[in-house]
């Protein structure tokens, strides 16, 4: 171990995104010297915001990107917010390969925030229906934890980030620390009347979201300011009006003088001392000059979002762990999952003929899971939840040139008809032939084994594909909507962005990676706090998980450090 003071903290977290951040936060607040390591540049709120405040006309390619960029970069281009005004916040695909043993879709922002600045701010919580879900319907390992374990974490969480949302009174989705919510349309409020008088446990609700809608003194605080609506969230946010961890997490660790920053940082592996029978650091070697560095600490947070989670985890092998850190039982990397999205609708609303849409909100309306809740009734595990939105645009008239053309655009009167529309998020299950690994032989530019991906839906995938196709045409029906359309859009696993998996939390060590306390059972001083932890991934978008998860085990280190058990 080096004997540079400089090299030596408290504690170490790998990754500065949303969870690093919490972790960082809770860290720093109780007073520990903290290391946080992020392989990406530093993004500073409002300042590295470039394209915050340009108008449409400002943009070279008017929003679109490039069809040479596109061309070069076919799995990032898949994704809804790769456009010319946040590209520069995402990995380009040659920027850092990997390998597609079956087509996955890997969306990654290499920066000090990480992908909390192009998120799309839906944060719902777990109900005990989801934490029960493996040991009920048999998949999986058994949760170690309840609702109950983390209901104060979620709190906790929003209290801090600023959730809009009403108090809607479902055991499927459990209410939160709300601020006043954005209203639905006249046609959403339609639908969910509908639903409520045909279905006895369907419901229609205000999508759930990460921005701040109300004044308290938390985000004054913080800097931030309400929401304005703008619908430009991916570019960042000058006025602080959805939460990313550049506007509150980092700067809150900064302030505390107790928090020590280091971007362009590639995790190599995590140091284990055979002698010591611990973890004793993280080897670093630097972006820009590839120089290797080593610092120490008396914990490590592993928190570089799913992938590279696993990633650094396997490549940190030793004499005691030969096999990657902590993998005694052969399991890490395996039993990843994600949420489908395969699944679309979209239909015509023929009334309210005398209303339309004027403005902007940051979400829509959001449909809890429905399926498989109380008791098992379909031939697929599991369920899915949907969005639905309704909007209704300008017909436009695009006849003529020049100044007619101009006055066409301008003064046209009428509109189209009511649009509706849902997307599916369906619950995949964890299973072994959804792995992970290292090749044996290709290596990124820093000398560290490609990631190899080898991911597929399954047969529950397209039984529960098919289900949502049939019940969303019933309930479309039901409104009376005309022309429905389903489809499957046959995307790749990967572009929901919400992968999980591979460092599994349970009870017994001789099936999963992490205790109740997200530590690795057989190396307690290092903790996984982001997706790769996560057991099973319900339907719910995972985020608000996993920032509470990541709250709840800091503290959990904290009280152990002070009692010198870790």
């Amino acid at each position: 171990m080096s004997s540079n003071t400089d090299h030596h903290f408290d504690a170490i977290v790998i990754g500065a995104g949303m969870t690093g951040g919490f972790a960082a936060k809770e860290f720093c607040d109780n007073g520990l010297k903290t290391l946080v390591l992020e392989r990406g540049r530093n993004v500073e709120h409002v300042k590295d915001y470039p394209t915050t405040n340009m108008q449409p006309w400002d943009f070279k390619h008017r929003g679109e990107v490039p069809y040479a960029v596109k061309k070069e970069n076919p799995v990032i281009s898949r994704c809804y917010a790769y456009r010319e005004d946040a590209m520069h916040f995402f990995v380009k695909d040659t920027e850092h390969p990997y390998i597609q043993d079956k087509p996955f879709d890997w969306i990654r922002g290499y920066q000090v925030g990480g992908k909390s600045i192009m998120w799309a701010r839906q944060v719902q919580r777990w109900s005990d229906y989801d934490f029960e879900g493996p040991a009920r319907d048999g998949f999986a390992v058994d949760w170690p934890i309840r609702y109950k374990d983390i209901e104060k974490w979620y709190t906790y969480v929003e209290q801090f980030i600023g959730v809009s949302g009403n108090r809607d009174g479902l055991d499927i989705l459990p209410d939160g620390d709300f601020l006043k919510a954005f209203d639905l349309n006249c046609v959403e409020e339609y639908f969910q009347n509908i639903i409520k008088e045909n279905y006895k446990n369907r419901h229609v609700i205000y999508g759930r979201c990460a921005h701040i809608t109300e004044n308290r003194p938390i985000f004054q605080e913080q800097g931030r300011v309400l929401c304005q609506s703008r619908n430009i969230c991916q570019r960042g946010c000058p006025f602080g009006g959805y939460f990313n961890a550049n506007s509150t997490l980092i700067p809150w660790a900064q302030r505390t003088g107790n928090m020590t920053l280091k971007p362009h940082s590639v995790v190599h592996s995590i140091i284990f001392d055979d002698a010591k029978n611990k973890a004793v650091g993280v080897r670093v070697i630097d972006a820009q000059t590839k120089e290797t560095t080593e610092y120490f600490s008396k914990v490590i947070f592993v928190n570089a979002a799913t992938f590279n989670t696993n990633l650094v985890l396997l490549n940190s092998t030793s004499s005691r762990f030969p096999n990657g850190l902590g993998n005694d039982n052969g399991l890490l990397g395996k039993y990843v999952a994600f949420h489908n999205y395969r699944g679309k609708i979209q239909a015509e609303h023929e009334g309210h003929q005398a209303f339309r849409t004027l403005g902007g909100r940051p979400t829509s309306a959001y449909i809890p899971r429905f399926r498989n809740v109380y008791k098992q009734e379909t031939d697929f595990l599991r369920g899915y939840a949907c969005g639905f939105s309704a909007n209704r645009g300008r017909d436009v008239n695009n006849e003529g040139f020049g100044d007619t053309l101009r006055d066409n655009l301008m003064h046209s009167k009428s509109f189209k008809p009511w649009r509706v529309g849902s997307h599916m998020m369906g619950e995949t299950i964890p299973k072994e032939s959804n792995f992970l690994s290292l090749d044996s032989e290709q290596k990124d530019d820093w000398g560290i084994p490609l990631l190899k991906v080898n991911i597929d839906y399954d047969e529950n995938d397209e039984k529960m594909l098919q289900d949502f196709f049939e019940q969303l045409t019933d309930m479309y029906k039901k409104a009376g909507f005309t022309n429905i359309k389903t489809w499957d859009d046959k995307r790749a696993p990967g572009l929901d962005i919400h992968e999980m998996g591979g460092v599994r939390m349970g009870h017994d060590p001789e099936t999963s990676l992490l205790n109740k306390w997200n530590q690795l059972h057989n190396c307690p001083n290092v903790f996984v706090t982001d997706g790769a932890c996560m057991t099973s991934v319900a339907t719910q978008n995972p985020s608000l998980t996993f920032m509470a998860l990541t709250a709840r085990a800091a503290n959990y280190a904290i009280e152990q450090m002070k009692k010198g058990e870790i």
